[in-house]
C-alpha cells in the first residue's frame, strides 16, 4: 500500500483566511486581553446559532464544563468554603464512555463521578441504566451527558428522567456544535451547557469554549468566576473562588473567522461519513450509528465498529489495532474509541451501573456496551482536507485487513 507523502490527519484545523483577519484587527487595536470586539462578536453568534440567550467565551471547553458543574453544585447545595468543592462528597451520575475533560470538573468540585454505560443506538448514555443508577442511589441531583463524537444522545429520554428524580443536567456539547435534536441544537438542553474549540473540533479557535445558558444570572455569574471573581469595587475585593478562564480576544479572532464555515465543514464530515460507509459495505463492520429520524449529526468523527464474529485471526477477521497499524504504515491517523471511564486507572473503585444494575468490576467479567464497543471500535482519519482519493485508498487498506 502506498503511503502518503502528506498525514492525512484524525481531525485538524481547517483555516479560511478570515481568521487572520480579525487577529490582526485585535493586534492593530491592541485588544489583546480577555475583552474586544472579537469576543463580543463570538458571543453572541453562538448564542444565536444555538438559540440560546447567553453565551460566555471561555479558554477552554473544559473551562466551561467546570465552571458549569460548580454552578450546579451551588444551586443544589450552596456555595462551598474557600478551598472546598461545590459538590463536596455528592455522587454525580455521568457518561461513561467519553473524554475525561466531561467529568474531571465533577473531581475538580469534590464530587464522585458514578458512571452510566452507554447504549448502541448511539453510543451514548443509557436511559435504562440511568433509570437503574436513580434506584440505586436516589439522592443523587446531578447527570453529566456528553454527545459522543458529535452525534446527540437519547435527550428527550434523559431529560425526563432527570426531571421525575429533581436531578439537574450538564450538557457536554463539545464534539457536537452544530448538530440537532429534533430541530434543535445541542447545547441547549441542559440545565448548563459547555462547547469547544478545540484545536481538532469542527469549528476550532486552536483552544477556546463557550458555556451557554437562558439564564442571566448564570451567565453574570459565570464571567464573574472565570475573571477571578473580581467585586466591583475600586481595588481588588474577592469574596467568591475565582478562576483565570476568561478567552482571549485574539483566539476569538480565530474562531469568529472560522464560524461562517460552521454549515460547510459539518456537509464535508457528513460526506466522510457517507463514503465510509459505502466504501465498507461489503465488510462485516457497523458505522457509528445515530437517531435518523430525530437527530442531525455533526459528523465531527467517522468510527467502526468490527463485527463480533470478525474479530480476531484468520481470513475475513482482523481487529482494531491491526487496522490502526496499516493506517499508520499508511501515515494515516486513527485512534481506538474512547475508553470507558469506568475502565480507567484514575477512576478505578468508582461505581458503574449497566443497564442491567450495578456492575461489580470482576477481572475479566465486563459485558458492558462501553467496553464491548471499545474493544470492537476505531476512529477512522476524518480530516474535512482528506481527498475522496485518499479515502478510497484507506477504505482498500482497510478491506485488505479483512484479506
Amino acid at each position: 500500500m502506498k503511503r502518503f507523502e502528506k498525514r492525512v490527519w484524525l481531525a485538524s484545523p481547517t483555516m479560511h483566511g478570515e481568521e487572520l483577519r480579525y487577529m490582526q484587527e485585535a493586534y492593530e487595536t491592541n485588544w489583546m486581553s480577555t475583552v474586544g470586539k472579537n469576543i463580543d462578536e463570538v458571543e453572541r453568534l453562538v448564542a444565536e446559532k444555538v438559540g440560546v440567550k447567553y453565551a460566555v467565551a471561555l479558554s477552554a471547553g473544559t473551562a466551561a464544563l467546570h465552571l458549569g458543574t460548580r454552578l450546579a453544585g451551588v444551586r443544589l447545595f450552596g456555595v462551598p468554603r474557600a478551598g472546598e468543592g461545590a459538590l463536596r462528597g455528592q455522587k454525580v451520575f455521568c457518561s461513561d464512555m467519553t473524554f475525561a475533560a466531561t467529568l474531571n470538573p465533577v473531581a475538580y468540585e469534590n464530587g464522585e463521578a458514578v458512571f452510566i454505560d452507554s447504549e448502541r443506538d448511539t453510543w451514548n448514555m443509557d436511559p435504562v441504566a440511568l433509570e437503574k443508577a436513580f434506584e440505586i442511589y436516589p439522592d443523587v441531583r446531578l447527570v453529566v451527558l456528553v454527545h459522543l463524537y458529535g452525534t446527540p444522545a437519547k435527550v428527550d429520554e434523559i431529560r425526563e428522567i432527570c426531571a421525575r428524580h429533581n436531578a439537574l443536567l450538564v450538557e457536554d456539547a463539545a464534539e457536537s456544535f452544530g448538530a440537532s435534536y429534533k430541530g434543535v441544537q445541542t447545547g441547549s438542553f441542559g440545565d448548563f451547557n459547555a462547547i469547544s474549540f478545540n484545536g481538532n473540533k469542527i469549528i476550532t479557535g486552536s483552544s477556546g469554549g463557550m458555556y451557554l445558558t437562558d439564564s442571566k444570572e448564570d451567565a453574570d455569574r459565570v464571567r464573574k468566576w472565570s475573571t477571578q471573581s473580581r467585586e466591583p469595587a475600586p481595588w481588588y475585593q474577592h469574596e467568591e473562588i475565582g478562576y483565570n478562564y476568561r478567552m482571549s480576544n485574539v483566539i476569538a479572532g480565530v474562531v469568529r473567522g472560522q464560524l461562517p464555515y460552521l454549515e460547510e465543514h459539518i456537509a464535508q464530515k457528513r460526506a466522510i461519513y457517507e463514503r465510509y460507509k459505502a466504501g465498507l459495505a461489503g465488510l462485516p463492520v457497523q458505522m457509528n450509528p445515530y437517531d435518523a429520524a430525530n437527530s442531525v449529526p455533526n459528523f465531527w468523527l467517522s468510527c467502526m465498529l468490527i463485527d463480533r464474529d470478525a474479530v480476531g485471526e484468520g481470513r475475513g477477521k482482523t481487529t482494531p489495532a491491526k487496522i490502526l497499524e496499516r493506517l499508520a504504515d499508511m501515515n494515516a491517523e486513527g485512534r481506538p474509541i474512547w475508553k470507558p471511564m469506568h475502565m480507567q486507572p484514575l477512576y478505578r473503585g468508582h461505581a458503574f451501573v449497566t443497564a442491567a444494575g450495578a456492575f461489580a468490576g470482576k477481572e475479566g467479567t465486563d459485558t458492558s456496551v462501553g467496553a464491548d464497543i471499545f474493544a470492537r471500535g476505531l476512529c477512522l482519519p476524518s480530516d474535512n482536507k482528506m481527498t475522496p482519493d485518499q479515502q478510497d485508498a484507506i477504505i482498500s487498506a482497510i478491506c485488505e485487513c479483512f484479506a
